[in-house]
């Protein structure tokens, strides 16, 4: 599972933990991403406190590990990358999978090297109840393969959650009580977006 994780919350824990039950999957790894080729219009808060917001979040679930290798990667993310790295690290005969949201998957398209990542992973795209799939269906069928899953409680956002801590707003519930202890500590948001 991917991601800038600026904050991690609950919204991505249960998608994660959703994928590894409806999927069957072994575990899944928790990716963030080192320097966001995406992110350009925002600050985004460092990689080794996203990184530790991401451990301190997952830390109770065996099911859930966390890695390094985009962090201390250097230069721009490309999940291309990183997907084939991993495939060389577990081997061809692992089967390989890449958690995002049903809205993202539309953005994969025009990913680096986007033809490759199919070959490697599959996608689990996390939708809302409700998501009208049709649409992706008509128009991409067959040029990624996906696999799409229904996550309740999709709503929560890490932007609004940034937005929450500038104003002082309470973020109790919407992520882990010990992420949202880290951010205050390290007066991570405060300034605002």
């Amino acid at each position: 599972m991917g991601g800038t994780f600026d904050p991690i919350h609950y919204g991505h824990l249960v998608t994660a933990e959703e994928a590894l039950v409806q999927l069957n999957l072994d575990r899944v790894l928790f990716m963030p991403t080192g320097v966001p080729v995406r992110k350009t219009h925002r600050n985004v808060t460092s990689a080794e406190h996203r990184y530790l917001m991401t451990v301190i979040a997952t830390a109770s679930n065996p099911d859930f590990e966390v890695s390094r290798l985009e962090v201390d990667r250097p230069g721009p993310t490309y999940t291309v990358d990183t997907m084939l790295e991993l495939r060389d690290i577990h081997g061809p005969q692992a089967e390989l999978f890449f958690i995002t949201g049903a809205d993202a998957v539309w953005e994969i398209l025009t990913w680096k090297d986007s033809g490759r990542l199919s070959d490697v992973c599959t996608f689990i795209a996390a939708t809302r109840p409700g998501y009208d799939l049709s649409k992706f269906a008509e128009e991409e069928a067959g040029r990624l393969r996906i696999e799409f899953m229904e996550v309740p409680a999709l709503a929560i956002s890490s932007t609004d959650i940034r937005r929450r801590v500038s104003r002082r707003q309470p973020v109790r519930y919407l992520l882990p009580e010990a992420v949202a202890s880290y951010i205050e500590k390290n007066d991570l948001y405060a300034e605002g977006l």
